[in-house]
């Protein structure tokens, strides 16, 4: 199956100029979000159970049950964009579940009419295995941890990619207040793909994510969109000189 055209879209605009400082304090000012954003992803994971139990019976995701959860997407790429997985604007993230298509940070994902139910048993674990391993990498998320023979608890590991890809963004931009764009179109990179991971391990797509680190704001799938031919117009009947009237072509006057 072809990848090319993943039904999730996700686009990003680097929104200049940026403040050399303001990220020194987002963690602050996102305090509101995060909260909401708790109890809103507790509600994902009921919602995505529930879900799970519709499309093994009836091979379809309930409408407003997507819905929902499409819009915690939604609200956690905004603010993941906002602060310290991207630092792409300084715009503060609205405080909403629906579309903000003005916002520099947007997400769409199509509704699928049919979803498979043998598929519905093994995507989100065994068959999105080798994805967790990349989006781990991408995350610093390599383990829950584990207890050692003294009983203290363990885990954690390194940051991710992602971390320290956005610190050496924000030294950046505290120095010379210019965000790289090679560094930008990375970040974007691992954050296009773990979303699409997001949505195949919660059901909402039976389309595998593609293997690719696709960079850069805009969404591969836009630029294909753009590119396909469009149809010819027709042709023009040609005008028929004054005082011809009656006379079709090849006719003797």
């Amino acid at each position: 199956m072809s990848n090319s055209n993943y039904p999730l879209v996700v686009r990003a605009r680097l929104d200049e100029p940026l403040s050399r400082w303001l990220w020194l304090v987002k963690w602050l000012l996102a305090i509101p979000h995060f909260i909401i954003l708790i109890f809103l992803w507790i509600a994902f994971f009921f919602v995505a159970v529930i879900a799970f139990f519709a499309i093994l019976f009836t091979g379809r995701y309930p409408r407003g049950l997507f819905d929902f959860n499409l819009g915690v997407l939604r609200w956690t790429w905004r603010v993941s964009y906002y602060t310290y997985d991207a630092l792409g604007t300084d715009r503060y993230p609205p405080f909403t579940l629906d579309e903000v298509p003005d916002y520099p940070a947007t997400l769409h994902l199509e509704y699928p009419e049919q979803l498979s139910r043998g598929l519905v048993l093994v995507k989100w674990w065994l068959l999105a295995i080798p994805h967790y391993v990349i989006v781990a990498i991408f995350t610093g998320n390599y383990s829950w941890g584990w207890y050692s023979k003294s009983g203290e608890w363990h885990g954690g590991g390194p940051p991710g990619l992602i971390a320290i890809s956005v610190f050496f963004a924000a030294v950046a931009l505290l120095f010379t207040s210019r965000y790289p764009r090679g560094l930008y179109d990375f970040i974007l990179g691992m954050n296009r793909w773990g979303l699409r991971v997001a949505v195949y391990a919660s059901l909402m797509t039976d389309q595998y994510p593609p293997f690719r680190l696709e960079q850069g704001g805009d969404d591969p799938a836009d630029a294909q969109l753009a590119a396909q031919p469009t149809a010819p117009a027709p042709p023009v009947p040609p005008t028929e000189p004054l005082g011809g009237m009656g006379q079709g072509p090849g006719t003797s006057p």
